[in-house]
């Protein structure tokens, strides 16, 4: 068995779900520059474990992937917990909660990066390669400009234009996305999206099929008119 990477960001996966938690942990494993270690399925348990690392009995952690709901409290409450104990350690929220309200305090609690479930691996990859990117560039003991600090901030601002497939752009995908979410239906085809936005059916397709890769929505088949049955894009 090979000996892991000790320049690896080391991550404690927080999460109840026990297939989900397997699903998470393998996903760091599969992100360069990070490693699982260590899962904890309560916030009882993740408060043990980072006390243990913080007294020496256990090895640190750089990174905590934070699920909000816990069987015995929130992930907000658990940070919080965290910040009162003088436990530091950089948190990303993946959840599925979409309340602003709980949005608003994961910001206010420091909470880096916040990742709503379900999604794909390529978003997962996208929101810590922005971490690590964030955390080697304030690694080191100063910052020498305000360039430096600004550069250090928006690394962990994920979805830029070049990050995109070849073809699309932020602008229009923040309207595709509008679009989606306020749609009558909770799906929508590329048909109908071409025709709201002024598209022509295969870019409306391209920006669906992007935000379908990414997790936003998902694909099904829709059937009624005679032929071949139509997909569309659910919300998820």
């Amino acid at each position: 068995m090979a000996e892991p990477n000790a320049a690896a960001l080391r991550v404690l996966v927080v999460e109840d779900d026990p297939i989900t938690a397997e699903a998470h942990a393998a996903y760091v494993e599969r992100v360069d520059g990070f490693r699982t270690a260590g899962v904890a399925r309560t916030g009882h348990e993740a408060i043990r474990m980072l006390r243990d690392a913080r007294e020496g009995r256990a090895e640190p952690f750089d990174l905590i992937l934070l699920d909000v709901n816990l069987p015995d409290t929130t992930g907000i409450e658990l940070c919080r917990s965290l910040r009162a104990a003088g436990i530091e350690i950089d948190v990303i929220a993946v959840t599925a909660v979409r309340d602003a309200a709980v949005v608003r305090s994961a910001v206010s609690l420091g909470i880096a990066q916040y990742l709503i479930k379900p999604f794909g691996f390529a978003a997962f990859a996208e929101k810590l390669a922005a971490y690590r990117d964030y955390h080697a560039r304030v690694g080191t003991a100063v910052v020498t400009d305000q360039q430096e600090v600004d550069a250090s901030f928006a690394a962990l601002r994920t979805g830029s234009t070049s990050s995109l497939p070849k073809g699309l752009t932020r602008e229009t995908l923040d309207l595709v996305r509008a679009a989606v979410r306020d749609a009558p239906t909770d799906a929508t085809s590329a048909t109908e999206l071409a025709a709201a936005l002024d598209l022509s059916r295969v870019t409306a397709r391209r920006y669906l099929e992007h935000l379908a890769d990414t997790g936003v929505v998902e694909r099904a088949s829709r059937y009624g008119a005679p032929g071949r049955p139509e997909v569309e894009y659910r919300r998820r």
